[in-house]
Protein backbone atom coordinates (compact mmCIF):
# COMPACT_ATOMS: atom_id res chain seq x y z
CA UNK A 1 0.00 0.00 0.00
CA UNK A 2 2.78 2.42 0.90
CA UNK A 3 4.77 1.57 -2.23
CA UNK A 4 1.69 2.09 -4.37
CA UNK A 5 1.07 5.46 -2.82
CA UNK A 6 4.66 6.47 -3.51
CA UNK A 7 4.32 5.44 -7.16
CA UNK A 8 1.08 7.38 -7.43
CA UNK A 9 2.64 10.49 -5.96
CA UNK A 10 5.62 10.24 -8.29
CA UNK A 11 3.23 10.67 -11.22
CA UNK A 12 2.29 14.11 -9.90
CA UNK A 13 5.11 16.66 -9.95
CA UNK A 14 5.60 18.10 -6.47
CA UNK A 15 4.86 21.80 -6.22
CA UNK A 16 6.92 24.46 -4.48
CA UNK A 17 5.51 26.73 -1.80
CA UNK A 18 3.92 29.95 -3.03
CA UNK A 19 6.87 32.15 -2.01
CA UNK A 20 9.37 30.08 -4.05
CA UNK A 21 9.78 30.24 -7.81
CA UNK A 22 10.31 26.51 -8.17
CA UNK A 23 11.08 23.37 -6.15
CA UNK A 24 14.85 23.56 -6.70
CA UNK A 25 14.99 27.06 -5.18
CA UNK A 26 12.91 25.89 -2.24
CA UNK A 27 15.26 22.95 -1.67
CA UNK A 28 18.31 25.23 -1.94
CA UNK A 29 16.86 27.66 0.62
CA UNK A 30 16.11 24.79 3.02
CA UNK A 31 19.63 23.39 2.70
CA UNK A 32 21.18 26.82 3.20
CA UNK A 33 19.08 27.43 6.31
CA UNK A 34 20.12 24.08 7.76
CA UNK A 35 23.83 24.73 7.13
CA UNK A 36 23.59 28.14 8.81
CA UNK A 37 21.93 26.47 11.80
CA UNK A 38 24.54 23.70 11.89
CA UNK A 39 27.31 26.31 11.83
CA UNK A 40 25.88 27.89 14.98
CA UNK A 41 25.76 24.46 16.62
CA UNK A 42 29.40 23.82 15.71
CA UNK A 43 30.43 27.17 17.22
CA UNK A 44 28.48 26.37 20.40
CA UNK A 45 30.21 23.04 20.94
CA UNK A 46 33.56 24.48 19.85
CA UNK A 47 33.39 26.79 22.86
CA UNK A 48 32.78 23.83 25.15
CA UNK A 49 35.65 21.88 23.60
CA UNK A 50 37.94 24.89 24.10
CA UNK A 51 36.86 25.06 27.75
CA UNK A 52 37.61 21.35 28.14
CA UNK A 53 41.06 21.77 26.57
CA UNK A 54 41.89 24.70 28.84
CA UNK A 55 41.01 22.86 32.04
CA UNK A 56 42.66 19.65 30.87
CA UNK A 57 45.96 21.45 30.31
CA UNK A 58 45.65 23.02 33.75
CA UNK A 59 44.61 19.82 35.57
CA UNK A 60 45.98 16.78 33.66
CA UNK A 61 45.96 14.51 36.72
CA UNK A 62 42.36 15.17 37.65
CA UNK A 63 41.12 14.77 34.08
CA UNK A 64 43.19 11.63 33.61
CA UNK A 65 41.73 10.06 36.73
CA UNK A 66 38.23 11.09 35.67
CA UNK A 67 38.60 9.25 32.35
CA UNK A 68 39.59 6.09 34.22
CA UNK A 69 36.33 6.20 36.20
CA UNK A 70 34.13 6.39 33.10
CA UNK A 71 32.81 3.15 31.62
CA UNK A 72 34.68 2.61 28.36
CA UNK A 73 32.44 -0.30 27.29
CA UNK A 74 29.28 1.83 27.50
CA UNK A 75 30.86 4.82 25.79
CA UNK A 76 32.24 2.66 22.99
CA UNK A 77 28.93 0.85 22.55
CA UNK A 78 27.18 4.18 22.18
CA UNK A 79 29.73 5.19 19.56
CA UNK A 80 28.93 2.07 17.56
CA UNK A 81 25.19 2.69 17.95
CA UNK A 82 25.45 6.21 16.55
CA UNK A 83 27.70 5.16 13.68
CA UNK A 84 25.17 2.51 12.66
CA UNK A 85 22.35 5.07 12.98
CA UNK A 86 24.17 7.42 10.60
CA UNK A 87 24.39 4.57 8.11
CA UNK A 88 20.69 3.69 8.39
CA UNK A 89 19.50 7.27 7.88
CA UNK A 90 21.82 7.65 4.87
CA UNK A 91 20.33 4.45 3.45
CA UNK A 92 16.84 5.83 4.16
CA UNK A 93 17.52 8.95 2.09
CA UNK A 94 18.97 6.86 -0.73
CA UNK A 95 15.99 4.48 -0.65
CA UNK A 96 13.49 7.33 -0.78
CA UNK A 97 15.26 8.91 -3.74
CA UNK A 98 15.09 5.53 -5.48
CA UNK A 99 11.34 5.38 -4.89
CA UNK A 100 11.60 2.64 -2.26
CA UNK A 101 9.29 4.31 0.22
CA UNK A 102 8.70 1.29 2.40
CA UNK A 103 12.44 0.75 2.87
CA UNK A 104 12.92 4.46 3.63
CA UNK A 105 10.23 4.26 6.31
CA UNK A 106 11.78 1.17 7.92
CA UNK A 107 15.30 2.64 7.89
CA UNK A 108 14.20 5.97 9.34
CA UNK A 109 12.31 4.14 12.09
CA UNK A 110 15.45 2.07 12.75
CA UNK A 111 17.47 5.27 13.13
CA UNK A 112 15.02 6.60 15.71
CA UNK A 113 15.16 3.28 17.55
CA UNK A 114 18.97 3.45 17.65
CA UNK A 115 18.68 6.95 19.08
CA UNK A 116 16.53 5.50 21.86
CA UNK A 117 19.16 2.82 22.46
CA UNK A 118 21.83 5.51 22.76
CA UNK A 119 19.78 7.40 25.34
CA UNK A 120 19.08 4.22 27.28
CA UNK A 121 22.78 3.38 27.49
CA UNK A 122 23.64 6.94 28.49
CA UNK A 123 20.95 6.89 31.21
CA UNK A 124 22.42 3.61 32.51
CA UNK A 125 25.85 5.22 32.70
CA UNK A 126 24.49 8.26 34.52
CA UNK A 127 22.78 6.00 37.06
CA UNK A 128 26.05 4.14 37.65
CA UNK A 129 27.78 7.45 38.35
CA UNK A 130 25.07 8.52 40.76
CA UNK A 131 25.35 5.17 42.54
CA UNK A 132 29.10 5.79 42.92
CA UNK A 133 28.47 9.24 44.38
CA UNK A 134 29.43 11.22 41.27
CA UNK A 135 27.25 14.25 40.59
CA UNK A 136 27.76 17.47 38.61
CA UNK A 137 29.62 20.25 40.37
CA UNK A 138 31.87 17.93 42.35
CA UNK A 139 29.05 16.86 44.65
CA UNK A 140 29.00 13.34 46.07
CA UNK A 141 30.94 10.88 48.21
CA UNK A 142 33.22 9.97 45.29
CA UNK A 143 35.02 13.31 45.44
CA UNK A 144 35.85 12.91 49.13
CA UNK A 145 37.90 9.81 48.25
CA UNK A 146 39.35 11.18 44.98
CA UNK A 147 40.88 14.57 45.50
CA UNK A 148 43.03 14.96 42.39
CA UNK A 149 42.89 18.64 41.35
CA UNK A 150 40.45 19.14 38.50
CA UNK A 151 38.46 15.92 38.84
CA UNK A 152 35.38 17.90 39.91
CA UNK A 153 35.66 20.03 36.77
CA UNK A 154 36.11 16.91 34.63
CA UNK A 155 32.81 15.40 35.74
CA UNK A 156 31.03 18.76 35.62
CA UNK A 157 32.07 19.11 31.97
CA UNK A 158 31.24 15.46 31.39
CA UNK A 159 27.65 15.85 32.58
CA UNK A 160 27.27 19.21 30.85
CA UNK A 161 28.63 18.21 27.43
CA UNK A 162 27.18 14.71 27.24
CA UNK A 163 23.87 15.99 28.63
CA UNK A 164 23.68 18.70 25.97
CA UNK A 165 24.55 16.11 23.35
CA UNK A 166 21.75 13.87 24.64
CA UNK A 167 19.32 16.78 24.23
CA UNK A 168 20.48 17.11 20.63
CA UNK A 169 19.88 13.39 20.13
CA UNK A 170 16.32 13.86 21.42
CA UNK A 171 15.84 16.84 19.10
CA UNK A 172 17.16 14.79 16.18
CA UNK A 173 14.77 11.95 16.98
CA UNK A 174 11.86 14.41 17.06
CA UNK A 175 12.89 15.83 13.69
CA UNK A 176 13.21 12.38 12.14
CA UNK A 177 9.90 11.32 13.68
CA UNK A 178 8.21 14.38 12.14
CA UNK A 179 9.76 13.62 8.75
CA UNK A 180 8.89 9.93 9.03
CA UNK A 181 5.23 10.88 9.51
CA UNK A 182 5.36 12.98 6.36
CA UNK A 183 6.94 10.15 4.37
CA UNK A 184 4.25 7.72 5.56
CA UNK A 185 1.53 10.19 4.54
CA UNK A 186 3.12 10.78 1.15
CA UNK A 187 3.89 14.41 1.89
CA UNK A 188 7.61 13.77 1.27
CA UNK A 189 7.97 12.05 -2.08
CA UNK A 190 10.86 10.48 -3.97
CA UNK A 191 10.97 13.44 -6.37
CA UNK A 192 11.37 15.86 -3.45
CA UNK A 193 13.27 13.89 -0.81
CA UNK A 194 15.35 16.86 0.34
CA UNK A 195 13.52 17.33 3.71
CA UNK A 196 14.61 13.87 4.82
CA UNK A 197 18.12 14.52 3.49
CA UNK A 198 18.31 17.74 5.52
CA UNK A 199 17.12 15.90 8.63
CA UNK A 200 19.82 13.30 7.99
CA UNK A 201 22.48 16.04 7.87
CA UNK A 202 21.44 17.19 11.33
CA UNK A 203 21.63 13.61 12.60
CA UNK A 204 25.11 13.25 11.13
CA UNK A 205 26.20 16.37 13.03
CA UNK A 206 24.90 14.89 16.28
CA UNK A 207 26.92 11.75 15.57
CA UNK A 208 30.05 13.75 14.67
CA UNK A 209 29.90 15.65 17.96
CA UNK A 210 29.85 12.36 19.86
CA UNK A 211 32.87 11.14 17.90
CA UNK A 212 34.79 14.04 19.51
CA UNK A 213 33.26 13.55 22.98
CA UNK A 214 34.09 9.84 23.04
CA UNK A 215 37.91 10.09 23.12
CA UNK A 216 37.91 13.12 25.43
CA UNK A 217 35.87 11.42 28.13
CA UNK A 218 36.68 7.73 27.60
CA UNK A 219 39.95 7.14 25.74
CA UNK A 220 42.59 9.66 26.86
CA UNK A 221 43.58 8.95 30.48
CA UNK A 222 46.42 11.47 30.52
CA UNK A 223 49.14 11.54 33.18
CA UNK A 224 47.87 9.58 36.17
CA UNK A 225 50.24 8.58 38.95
Amino acid sequence: MVERSAEHFEEIAPEAAEHFQDLSRQAHAARLGMWVFLSSEVLFFAGLFALYATYRVEHPLGFGEGVLHNTLALGSTNTAVLLVSSYTIALAVHALRQGKTRAAIALTAATIFLGLCFLGIKATEYLEHFHDGIYPGGVGAFFAAHSAPGIEMFFTLYFCMTGLHALHVIAGMCVLGFLLRKVVRGQIRPASAYPLAIGAVYWHLVDAIWIFLWPLFYLVPGNVR
